[in-house]
């Protein structure tokens, strides 16, 4: 067997040379600026030549490897792996993140076609047998080798990579696993599309301005241009978050409230082609099947394996005993917003979800004299980036060039180099802020190129921040809403990750690390977002540029608890929702007895027929965050506990600074998480700082 599997990857080598030879499509280095992806010469009908001979070449290196005559040593055989196949990664790095930034049908299609070649081409490396003994090999020596931390974490992931991936089956097993593997990857895929579909073929077209009372002028512009680019009189709402996240908070039609917020929720639970349902059910089985054939009892024992929370009965109660402390409070909020309701005229029992935000707002804004449409003119875009760039010069002592030689994907896109203190060149940073129909809804950091050395040559990262904020509309320049501030923050804190990445090997650098540490950077920067002495530098109006007033500043800083009862039950529920279809065997339930199960902001709202979060809920069953959603509350305790270390030096510390960068952001995956996080705080995290900070326990 072993013989017939390196017959079959020679003959498939070569297939693909005696085709493409060695001339691939997508070359590197590129002839560019710091040899930048050229998007400007890309082109759709090169991807699947490229990566068919990327993964041929891939497998002629993975085959040399395993045919190596010398014993196997770390040189040889891990070092060599992690360095095998660059191509691959390389190429598929620009086609994925082009299938969420600024998709196609064809760039679709070419992903349809490419993943089920790369599932298949991961799936022979780890279940090629001859590979896996000089892997298996090496660890066993592992104490011999005088290893540095680094090195030995590079083996210890490779093995366990190896050994997670079927490599300990027998035959039959592997190929069970070769083909749940191929569907998972399908599906995955299928999914996403569906939602992305789903979210760009829903309009709502107002022609009566009598309709939309409460909605301040800067929605109204917004849609009234939208309407405008379709050719139609009115104004046009859609479901993209600068769309329907102020219609939601602003609109008092409650009629079309609803039917915005309808269409929302069924999102992949329609009646339709786009329908998620089935894939769900059948990801849920495939996940379930996986682990079984691997040796685990549910797919949130093989998930959390390699977590720091690594048992999914302490993820569970970690959940359920932080809904000990949210619960409570937003029982108290939502009597508190329901009596404000029927003082304002509601006259039901109960608030439907699609009331929520609006009365919210009503409320926050008599609380606190404040919303977004007294904040938003203070948050330019271009403000707010300066005062980012500034914070991390101040912190970090990085510096930012502006380059517009750079091609992009789009003409949205700014493109800046980043500078180290010492002048030495860190990295391309790409901030893509607006959405469009190509462009996946929501926020996120990717990279083009990770950071690793090899040869004596350092490659240095290009890093992705991915966001959907409102355009510049009715003669205005872009403002954010206050959340969108801390969402452009967050995304930042992941390019730090990147950007300060330190090491020798891509697989560990930068991002590469646990899902539930990964948010700690991310959530650590939104702290900077609310702090009154950054605020002051860099928030201004956009008219006048004058400095948002002090007293802004503090109802701003009141109003940072508002409703977080409610809100903490937002994301456990998705948390405990994750862990219902993850962490037991399936049932055979359907969505809606699930969700009934698990969803616990059902006990603040009346049951609403044909709706439901799964069919949407892409970070589960579309991203990486199966069986790790629990990560965002997880990563609030660390970052709460991680702040209070600059507020007690001073939030604009360079020491703590210093020790966050040199300790936490360069070090990526090299390390174990938790000893990184007490090389930083001196021990472990404590709870504390999150909940008081979520106002879920009172400050002494």
């Amino acid at each position: 067997m072993k013989n017939l599997i390196i017959v079959a990857f020679s003959m498939i080598t070569l297939q693909a040379t005696e085709i493409f030879g060695q001339q691939n499509p997508l070359p590197s280095p590129y002839q560019t600026p710091f040899e930048t992806v050229p998007f400007d010469r890309l082109k759709t009908e090169d991807f699947m030549p490229a990566i068919q001979t990327a993964i041929a070449n891939g497998r002629s290196e993975v085959l040399s490897i395993a045919d190596n005559p010398s014993a196997p040593n770390f040189d040889n055989t891990i070092l060599a792996l992690e360095q095998a196949g660059r191509d691959i990664n390389r190429i598929f790095k620009i086609i994925s993140n082009l299938n969420s930034m600024e998709t196609t049908p064809a760039i679709q299609k070419s992903v349809r076609e490419i993943s089920p070649l790369l599932t298949e081409y991961r799936n022979d490396i780890s279940m090629n047998e001859k590979l896996f003994i000089r892997v298996k090999k090496v660890y066993e020596n592992r104490n011999e080798l005088k290893l540095d931390t680094e090195r030995k974490m590079l083996l210890e992931k490779t093995y366990k990579s190896f050994a997670r991936n079927g490599a300990l089956l027998d035959k039959i097993a592997q190929e069970k696993l070769r083909n749940v593997n191929k569907e998972l990857a399908e599906l995955s895929i299928k999914f996403g599309e569906n939602v992305l579909s789903e979210t760009n073929q829903f309009a709502l077209l107002v022609e009566e301005e009598s309709k939309l009372k409460g909605l301040p002028g800067f929605v109204l512009d917004a849609a009234r241009e939208a309407a405008a680019k379709d050719g139609k009189q009115g104004w046009k709402f859609t479901l993209q978050a600068p769309s329907y996240s102020p219609f939601m908070q602003y609109a008092e039609n409650r009629e079309l409230r609803k039917t915005l917020f309808m269409a929302f929720q069924k999102r992949g639970y329609n009646d339709n082609v786009n329908n998620n349902s089935a894939i769900i059910q059948r990801l849920v089985e495939l996940r379930h099947d996986k682990a079984r054939i691997l040796g685990y009892e549910t797919w949130a024992d093989y998930i959390l394996e390699e977590r720091m929370a690594n048992d999914k009965g302490k993820v569970t109660a970690f959940l359920e005993e932080l809904r000990t402390y949210a619960e409570p409070k937003a029982i108290m909020e939502m009597e508190e917003l329901t009596a404000y309701a029927k003082k304002c005229g509601f006259e039901e029992d109960s608030l439907q979800r699609w009331d929520y935000a609006y009365y919210m707002e009503k409320l926050k804004k008599e609380k606190f004299d404040i919303n977004d449409e007294i904040l938003k003119p203070y948050f330019k875009l271009e403000y707010v980036i300066e005062g980012l760039f500034g914070l991390c010069n101040d912190l970090f002592g990085i510096t930012f060039r502006k380059n517009t030689e750079i091609k992009t994907w789009h003409l949205d896109v700014m493109v800046y180099e980043i500078y180290d203190r010492n002048g030495e060149f860190l990295a391309i940073w790409y901030g893509d802020y607006f959405p469009r129909p190509g462009k996946r809804a929501g926020a996120w950091n990717n990279t083009l190129q990770d950071q690793w050395i090899q040869n004596g040559k350092e490659f240095r990262p290009h890093v992705l921040n991915i966001c959907n904020f409102s355009k510049p509309a009715g003669g205005k320049p872009s403002l954010l809403t206050f959340d969108e501030v801390e969402t452009l923050y967050h995304e930042f804190g992941h390019a730090l990750h990147n950007i300060f990445a330190d090491g020798n090997f891509a697989s560990l650098t930068g991002t590469n690390v646990p899902w539930d540490f990964v948010e700690l950077p991310s959530q650590i920067m939104e702290n900077f977002a609310n702090e009154p002495a950054l605020l002051q530098k860099f928030a201004r109006h956009y008219e006048t540029g004058e400095p948002i007033p002090v007293e802004l500043i503090e109802k701003l800083k009141k109003s940072t608890t508002f409703m977080s009862g409610m809100a903490n039950i937002r994301q456990l529920s998705f948390g405990l929702t994750d862990m219902a279809w993850h962490g037991k065997k399936p049932e055979g339930k359907s969505i809606e007895e699930v969700e009934k199960s698990a969803d616990i902001t059902r006990k603040f709202y009346p049951g609403v027929k044909g709706i439901a979060v799964s069919p949407a809920f892409s970070h589960i069953f579309a991203g990486g965050y199966s069986a790790g959603y629990y990560s965002y509350k997880w990563s609030e305790v660390l970052d709460a506990d991680a702040y209070e270390a600059f507020k007690e030096k001073g939030i604009f510390s360079k020491e703590v600074a210093e020790s966050f960068r040199s300790n936490i952001l360069s070090k990526g995956g090299s390390e174990h998480p938790m000893d990184l996080y007490i090389k930083f705080r001196g021990r472990e995290p404590k709870p504390e700082a999150m909940l008081k900070r979520s106002g879920l326990i009172v400050r002494p």
